[in-house]
Formats: C-alpha cells, structure tokens, sequence
C-alpha cells in the first residue's frame, strides 16, 4: 500500500484552493493543517473537516514545528494559494520547517525572488514545485508533440486572445495592487505565457503595444514563434457575438490561422499536476522562470502604442 502522505495548505478562502483539497482527497492523502486569515472557509469540510486552521500565521508555523518535531503527522508538503505577494514567504515558511513546497503561479513576482529560493532549496535538501496546469492539458500535450514533430526553423504565427470579466472588487483587492499581483500579465496571463515558450521556446523580443489596470497587449517573438497577445478583464472588450450569448469570458488561441481547442479538460488538471509531483516529476524553479521574466519584462516596459505587429481587437479598444 503506498504511504498517506501528509499537507498542509496557506490560503483556504481563493477561488483555486479547491482545486488542490480536491487533489489531495482523490489521491488518498491527508490534508493536516490549513492557513488564512479569513475564517469563511466552509469548503474544507467537503474534503477535510478534522484538519487543524489556523488564522494567524505564527500560529500555524508553531503547529508545522511541533508536528516535526514530535513525528507524529509530520507534513511532507505545503501547498500555497495565497496572493501572489506573499509566495515567496510561504514558500520559506514551508521549507523553514522541512517540507517541500507546491505554489500557484506566478511562484514568485521577481526574477531575482527564483536565484534566492534556489539557495534556500538546496540549503535544505527541499523541493519548490510550481503548478503549470496547462503542461498537462490533452490538447497543449498534444500540440507540444506536433510542434517538435514538424519542420525545426518554422516560426509560426500566433494569437493569444484571454477577456475575463471582473467586477469593481477585483480593483479593490489585493489583485487590483500591482506590488501585490504583478499587473493583469501577471495575474491572469502568466500560465499563457509559460505555456508559449514551453512549446515554442525562448523569448527573444518582447514589445508591449496597451498596458494599463485592467487590459494589457503586446508582441512577443519566441525562438519558434510571432505573438500578439491580448488580456483583458473589461467585458466591454469582449466580441460582439460574445456579448450577445451572456458569457463572461472568451479564451482564444490561433496558431497559423487555425483555432486551438482547450475550453475544457480544466477538471482534474490539479490533480494530474498533483500525481507528477508526488512521482518526483513535478516543476520547479527553472520551469517557473522564462514565464516570471516575461511577465516581469511587461509590467515594466512602456508601451509603444499601435506600432509594429500588433493584436487586431487593438483596433478597436
């Protein structure tokens, strides 16, 4: 029988900390302490009702030691979905205290944050895993295996197209707070562009054309690739025929004309990157990094307006 494994977690309250109670409970392990300082956070009992919570930090930092220390349910790992600001210190937090680390994207918001970690990590013989979801999408897999399949000197020519709607709150919240979120690119846009250069490589020019607090868009030249990319939260930006269905959100990728499908097979993409991680074929830090510089590069350029090769829907926002 294959040994129960025992996390913990840092951030109950988000929107995506479901996904990972639910990876943990499907594959068989124990959810053991759990992290925020907002104590709304009913959807535990549906995975994990006997775990310990904790509201404040030195607290749950306290338990995790004592655990170590005593041997009995020692945590192996903590899983972090806090904002994005606070990830580099959970990720110490969790290391500090003899655990591996699994982290939401981005993993941290600064190139330089990797470089230290990266000292951290191999001072305590621990791993930092991100979770890249999109590496392991059916249609992504797929596409990765066509693009290395075809002719090697081919750049192909790419448009990324992500509108999600949100309301006033999100400008409210930590989300809203560029030293907190790192900007929309980073927020919302960062998995998208990991995914673009895990297929098609390297950056080698990175241009943004829009940057504001609710919409950004810019080019991106990869080693085997022409982007433009547009993100967006305004619903106004949305398509026409969008609007009129009463959705919220439109998600597009075409690559050399030809429409990309990957609106679904979102369910269990936690719980895949959750298998990997525990087999030792996780991503870490290195993975992480030409994702976090790209959109490091972007939130501190200055855009160049409607010049060059820009993304179509620009023509109209």
């Amino acid at each position: 029988m294959d040994k129960t494994i025992n996390f913990a977690l840092i951030g109950a309250a988000g929107y995506i900390a479901p996904r990972h109670m639910k990876a943990i409970h499907d594959l068989g392990h124990n959810l053991e302490a759990i992290l925020d300082k907002y104590d709304g956070v009913g959807i535990i009992d549906s995975y994990f009702p006997e775990a310990d919570f904790f509201t404040e930090p030195e607290r749950f930092d306290r338990h995790l030691d004592k655990l170590r220390r005593n041997g009995k349910g020692r945590i192996d790992y903590v899983s972090i979905c806090s904002p994005n600001y606070l990830h580099d210190s959970h990720i110490r937090l969790a290391l500090r205290n003899n655990c591996d680390a699994i982290c939401e994207k981005p993993i941290v918001l600064n190139p330089w944050n990797l470089d230290a970690l990266a000292e951290i990590e191999k001072e305590n013989e621990k791993r930092i895993y991100n979770i890249l979801q999109l590496r392991y999408h059916p249609s992504i897999v797929q596409l990765k295996k066509d693009i290395e399949n075809g002719p090697k000197d081919k750049i192909h020519d790419i448009d990324l197209t992500y509108i999600t709607s949100r309301g006033k709150w999100y400008h409210r919240s930590w989300k809203g707070e560029l030293s907190k979120s790192g900007g929309i690119a980073t927020n919302i846009g960062v998995h998208f562009f990991d995914m673009l250069t895990w297929i098609f490589g390297e950056t080698k020019e990175n241009i943004v054309h829009l940057l504001t607090d609710d919409k950004a868009a810019g080019f991106l030249r990869l080693k085997n690739a022409r982007v433009r990319w547009l993100l967006s939260l305004d619903s106004e930006n949305l398509p026409d025929d969008i609007k009129k269905s009463g959705q919220k959100t439109f998600r597009s990728i075409t690559i050399d004309g030809k429409e990309i499908e990957f609106s679904g097979g979102f369910t269990d993409l936690h719980t895949e990157t959750y298998k990997e991680i525990l087999k030792g074929n996780g991503f870490g830090l290195d993975d992480a990094r030409p994702s976090i510089e790209t959109v490091f590069t972007i939130r501190n350029s200055k855009p160049v307006g409607l010049k060059g090769d820009y993304h179509p829907f620009l023509k109209n926002i």
